[in-house]
């Protein structure tokens, strides 16, 4: 917890147990949750939390890099606190969203695009859709 409380200081960010909280749900997982997902988890240690301070808090970690937000064509966002650019596979059966990492070819693409574009390139997500193995065998 002291890492990420140095971290959200380095930020200028005010350290709250809230905000401690959802930001260490985000980095001790790879599931990707949306914000309902992580106020259901937090509602019986912090009973008096609403949903909208877990929609800020998200906010605020996405707007200072902490995270980022993902759309894989939901009705509500899912975080991840691998910032690093690397694409998602999600499951369009049961709804899991992976990460995939160490996939040479994302570099690659980008440069391409640049050169086909002549955007100046800020950041990008990318996502697979499919269905998983386990749901492949059911």
């Amino acid at each position: 917890m002291l890492e990420l409380t140095q971290i959200l200081k380095e930020h200028k960010l005010k350290v709250t147990p809230q905000r401690l909280c959802i930001f260490k749900i985000l980095c001790e997982t790879t599931e990707h949750p949306t914000a309902e997902a992580i106020y259901n988890s937090l509602k019986n240690e912090f009973p008096t939390m609403s949903l909208a301070t877990v929609y800020k808090t998200l906010d605020t970690l996405v707007q200072h890099g902490l995270i980022q937000q993902l759309n894989v064509g939901e009705d509500s966002f899912r975080y991840d606190a691998t910032v690093l650019s690397h694409p998602h596979v999600k499951c369009v059966k049961c709804g899991q969203v992976m990460d995939i990492h160490n996939m040479q070819t994302i570099k690659g693409l980008r440069e391409e695009v640049k050169a086909l574009t002549h955007f100046d390139l800020m950041h990008e997500q990318l996502y697979f859709f499919g269905t998983c193995p386990t749901c492949q065998k059911n």
